[in-house]
């Protein structure tokens, strides 16, 4: 009987997939009983359960994937995976060895984050090879390895590229906050919890994706951020020592025609345009529309200024804020055009670098 093809693709890359394992020192409570009513009821008197705190423990909390990317320990992981403060990251290779790691880049917008080895003792870690997510096909055969559930590492599947583009909301578990993550690729390739931060690849050994969420309750629909925008962190790590972002500033909201018709139905406001961003502050104490001392407010930008383009370019849902300024570098100086009240007028921003 002719084996898969697939058998020796995994072979090769297998062994540069990792388990990340998150641990943090808790207190080590005891049970146990007293009977305070010994004089008086004797050794059949009613027993009273009391804790006590016996030192500390290492509890394991969460777990993800990654992968190597650098021979000397370099891993790309997801962000949400080592957002936890105060908390030990090990990880554990395809043969049982442990490391504890160190992040050296967090990027919040792309949902990546970068980790190194601490004490590689000159190992040369098994690496793989990054693709090019922009040459990515509708029907493209694809594998997914990761660590499901932190308990089943390097597990494989299989599936194909369903669809690319995608927005989704994502949900972060820990510290409770939603995202939009825009451009990912789709495939039915089976993805679960601890997945997140593994890579997707093509038959021949490539990565195009780093997995990072699933729809809730149904079937076979997971999401992975193409490589490319990792490649750009990997790269901006490696000249500057850090990511590099653009900032511009302002909290907002996309408007479309359906919130155009909600702020109008339910709010009584009436949004003149069905496209641009609605600078808005969010639900929170301390939250504001325009970030003190940021571009936007040095540009004089007020909160629930619409902004209708950025860069000469119109914004909506398929030209999102976000993307446009993600694709600047600091520095850059944008040309505006600002809806405020009923007037119309363009201003222009320069780009500083997100700290």
């Amino acid at each position: 009987m002719q084996k898969s093809p697939l058998i020796n693709v995994i072979k090769k890359v297998g062994p540069a997939v990792v388990s990340i394992i998150i641990s943090k020192d808790l207190p080590k409570i005891r049970k146990y009983y007293v009977q305070p009513f010994d004089e008086y009821l004797g050794p059949y008197g009613p027993p009273i359960t009391q804790y006590r705190q016996e030192g500390k423990q290492k509890i394991k909390i969460g777990g993800g994937s990654g992968f190597f990317v650098s021979s000397d320990g370099i891993i790309v992981t997801n962000r949400h995976v080592v957002v936890s403060p105060d908390v030990e990251y090990t990880i554990i290779t395809p043969d049982e060895k442990e490391y504890q790691a160190e992040i050296l880049a967090r990027d919040p917008v792309q949902d990546v984050a970068i980790l190194k080895i601490k004490d590689a003792k000159k190992r040369k870690f098994p690496i793989l090879e990054l693709g090019d997510s922009s040459k990515v096909e509708l029907g493209e055969d694809v594998i997914a390895i990761g660590n499901p559930l932190g308990s089943f590492p390097n597990t494989v599947s299989r599936g194909v590229i369903s669809g690319l583009s995608r927005l989704i909301t994502a949900h972060d578990g820990v510290s409770g906050r939603t995202a939009e993550l825009r451009g990912l690729i789709q495939t039915d390739a089976a993805i679960n919890p601890g997945n997140s931060g593994g890579p997707l690849l093509t038959l021949d050994g490539k990565v195009i994706a780093i997995n990072v969420a699933i729809v809730m309750g149904a079937q076979n629909m997971g999401f992975a951020i193409p490589i490319n925008n990792a490649k750009k962190d990997l790269e901006d790590l490696k000249k500057h020592g850090r990511i590099i972002q653009p900032f511009l500033g302002v909290r907002y909201i996309l408007i479309n025609k359906e919130l155009q018709k909600e702020f109008a139905t339910r709010l009584n406001l009436r949004l003149p345009v069905d496209h641009g961003a609605l600078i808005i502050r969010e639900p929170g104490a301390g939250d504001s529309a325009v970030v003190s001392g940021s571009p936007a407010d040095k540009a004089g930008l007020r909160e629930h200024d619409i902004i209708l383009e950025f860069g000469k370019k119109k914004i909506n849902h398929k030209n999102p804020l976000q993307e446009m300024i993600h694709k600047q570098k600091p520095g850059s100086i944008i040309e505006i055009k600002i809806l405020r009240d009923d007037k119309i007028g363009t201003t222009s921003i320069k780009l500083e670098e997100r700290k």
